[in-house]
């Protein structure tokens, strides 16, 4: 379902759309992204409602809003086909403009969102074994006819396997960060930052792309450069481990973000210590975990180096 035209929105309830989602962007660091996805969320609830009660939701009405409303809206949503998560999704971003809402008018929406999420089974991509993460580096290497673009795939990727890094946090590296030392730190998730120890195999595979990349390298500027000279996207980088995992015959689970995923698996298989592992993939939920384990920067890069199978 498309989401509603701006006309179908009352003044004052795409203002405090407007307004809510600037809040989120400014406040809480949200992506651009994450934002885009939320107004498309709020767009939908806001149209459901226009048809639900027969005229547009104003701040007003909205603060009348019951839990069978909100029964009323997740039916609707799974009628027309969206699954659990990507609906108990929608409903959090919802329940998040809701309770902004009520802060600022002054609403006592407690019965609406009281409504329950569904629940689903959080799924991760399956991660590659040690040989066949091995396999699909050497096979991006050789993968493109400009030698310093393959070697920039294959320093993306190294990245993400050898430190835990999300495909967002390597592409986001500029000029300044290099050269790498022991350890990088790494800004993730909500702006938040960790340290992640530095193996010599990445810091050699980002090394062996820049002494062949044909863009001069300044503090500014992206580390990983598209063809133009721009910011690498992630596009090129899923479509090099796709070309990969054609000619090695790996399955389609075979992903930039399982690369990050084989990272955790492989030094949990080696015993590495689950919390210090969590830490450094930088999961928001897990990094309050630290306080109360003392894992410090030392322990970290211990396990890290003797665990990891490129260590």
């Amino acid at each position: 379902m498309s989401g509603p035209s701006p006309l179908a929105l009352a003044p004052a309830t795409a203002d405090a759309l407007a307004r809510w989602l600037e809040v989120e962007a400014a406040t809480r660091d949200r992506s651009p992204h994450t934002i885009t996805a939320y107004r498309a969320d709020l767009l939908a609830f806001l149209s459901f409602l226009g048809g639900h009660h027969g005229e547009a939701a104003t701040p007003k009405t909205l603060g009348d809003l019951r839990q069978a409303d909100m029964r009323a809206f997740a039916a609707a949503e799974r009628a027309r086909g969206l699954g659990a998560r990507s609906l108990a999704r929608r409903q959090s971003a919802v329940r998040s403009f809701l309770r902004w809402l009520s802060d600022r008018e002054g609403h006592d929406l407690s019965a609406a969102l009281a409504a329950r999420s569904p629940k689903y089974a959080r799924s991760l991509p399956r991660p590659l074994t040690p040989d066949q993460a091995r396999q699909a580096l050497e096979m991006v290497s050789v993968g493109h006819d400009t030698p310093w673009v393959a070697a920039r795939d294959v320093a993306v990727m190294t990245l993400l396997w050898g430190c835990g890094l999300r495909i967002s946090e390597a592409l986001s590296l500029n000029g300044a960060d290099w050269p790498f030392r022991d350890s990088l730190t790494i800004t993730g998730k909500g702006g938040k930052q960790r340290n992640v120890p530095m193996l010599p195999v990445a810091r050699d595979a980002v090394a062996a792309y820049l002494a062949q990349c044909p863009w001069r390298q300044a503090p500014d500027q992206p580390l990983f450069r598209g063809m133009r000279g721009g910011r690498l996207g992630g596009d090129q980088i899923a479509a090099a481990l796709r070309r990969a995992r054609a000619a090695l015959g790996l399955p389609p689970s075979a992903t930039p973000h399982a690369l990050r995923h084989s990272f955790a698996t492989h030094l949990l298989a080696a015993g590495g210590d689950l919390r210090t592992i969590q830490e450094l993939l930088g999961h928001s939920s897990l990094s309050t975990t630290q306080v109360y384990t003392g894992v410090d920067d030392v322990r970290l890069m211990a396990v890290y180096r003797a665990a990891h199978p490129r260590g």
